[in-house]
């Protein structure tokens, strides 16, 4: 037994998955390849949720071990949706579909927007206000693509 006092020693954490069948339902067939050390945690049901992949955990598992060709599915469709944004809006429209959050420019402070403008080379005449600085950088942020 390779444990020192109920926790894991390093020799355990190696062989998860060793030995085990992945635990994922793909498209309603049970995988059959050899379980890795990437484990279908709560954030990548998460995840796969989002991207609606169909994947879904075989209950009858003892384990929560995936495969790698599964971890490389889940990790494709998360980058593939950061590339499809930045590719998407060609025509520059500014009512694109973007679902992030909206941000309050007036509630950052003055130097915060100042380094936004000089972030993003937003060109302004000197001495504009608060208001002001707001009102650039929402223009700005309509003009990114996502």
């Amino acid at each position: 037994m390779s444990n020192l006092n109920g926790f894991s020693t390093e020799d355990d954490s190696r062989d998860a998955g060793h030995g085990q069948i992945c635990c994922l339902v793909d498209d309603g067939e049970r995988c059959s390849r050899m379980a890795g050390n990437a484990s279908y945690s709560k954030r990548i049901q998460k995840t796969v949720a989002q991207k609606k992949l169909k994947l879904n955990i075989d209950h009858s598992a003892r384990h929560i071990y995936i495969c790698d060709y599964h971890k490389g599915v889940i990790q494709s469709a998360r980058s593939k949706r950061k590339r499809k944004l930045s590719d998407e809006d060609d025509n520059n429209s500014p009512d694109h579909d973007y679902d992030g959050p909206e941000v309050d420019l007036l509630g950052l402070q003055v130097n915060t927007l100042r380094r936004y403008k000089r972030h993003y080379k937003l060109q302004t005449r000197p001495g504009l206000n608060k208001a002001q600085l707001a009102e650039v950088g929402l223009q700005c942020t309509t003009e990114i693509t996502f």
